[in-house]
Parts: C-alpha cells; structure tokens; sequence
C-alpha cells in the first residue's frame, strides 16, 4: 500500500495531506487506486472494494458444481437475486464468470450449472457494466459472439 498527495481541486488541506491510497496485489500485478476522499481510510476502504472486484472479474477457478456464493443469491424460485452494492454480488459474479468460462462461454449451459435461467443469469450480470464485459471477453475468448445489453 501507498499513500500520496493526490493532485486536483480540494485546496489547502488536500494538498496537505496525503490521503490518496495506491494498492499493489503482487501475485496478478494489479494496481487500483482511491483518491476521492480527503480521507485515507475511507480511500483505502474504496481501494480494497476495487481490489476484490477486480480479482473476481480477473481471476478464473476451476468451476464447483456447489456454491455457497451462489446459493447466497439465490432465492426459493431459484432465481439469482443481489445488487452490486450487496457485499454477496461479486463473490456470486466470479463463480458465474467461472460457470461461463468452464462451459466454453455457452450461457445457456452455464445457467443450467448454477440452477437458474438463461435470462436470469444474463439479468444478473447486467448489473454491473464490468461484471457484463468480462463475460463477453470470456465469450470472445472461447468464439462465441457477445451478449447483448437490454437497452
């Protein structure tokens, strides 16, 4: 972790204090940063939220039939059910994303695997613009053509 001055509007006391946070993950090289706030602890609590996002949408792992982190989004109608401010969304996101991947970015299958509906599966990662991009990465990774966003 590093701590800086960040440069921009925020006058005197910005520049200041170095409240700007940059957090290195060294295994994968990835690199985010939180310099919005005035104070370092709420921008290292936003660095670290960034940080695991990025894992889950980075990292892919072998796929398990059983998921504790889907079954935490999933409702008695089988439904996957989480916004992505809901601390459950990204760990969900990266076992879908692991679904996706390890079903040759065939959605179809992929939902089938994870006990939900095609639509439902595509709903879910519309919820988040980067969740939706990485699947279509995946899906361009394994020749299939990329989902389209409801408008």
């Amino acid at each position: 972790m590093d701590t800086y001055r960040a440069s921009g509007p925020g006058g005197q006391k910005r520049n200041k204090t170095s409240s700007a946070v940059r957090l290195r993950h060294e295994p994968t090289g990835m690199i985010v940063i939180a310099e919005e706030s005035r104070s370092q602890h709420e921008n290292k609590a936003k660095a670290l939220r960034r940080l695991r996002q990025g894992l889950f949408l980075k990292i892919r792992e072998p796929f398990a039939e059983t998921s504790s982190e889907i079954a935490a989004v999933t409702t008695a109608a089988g439904r996957l059910e989480a916004g992505r401010k809901d601390p459950r969304f990204w760990p969900a996101v990266g076992v879908i994303l692991d679904a996706i991947d390890a079903c040759n970015a065939r959605v179809s299958e992929a939902a089938e695997k994870l006990g939900t509906t095609t639509a439902n599966l595509i709903d879910f990662l519309q919820a988040d613009p980067k969740a939706f991009e990485t699947a279509n990465v995946l899906r361009q990774k394994h020749g299939q053509k990329p989902l389209r966003a409801d408008g």
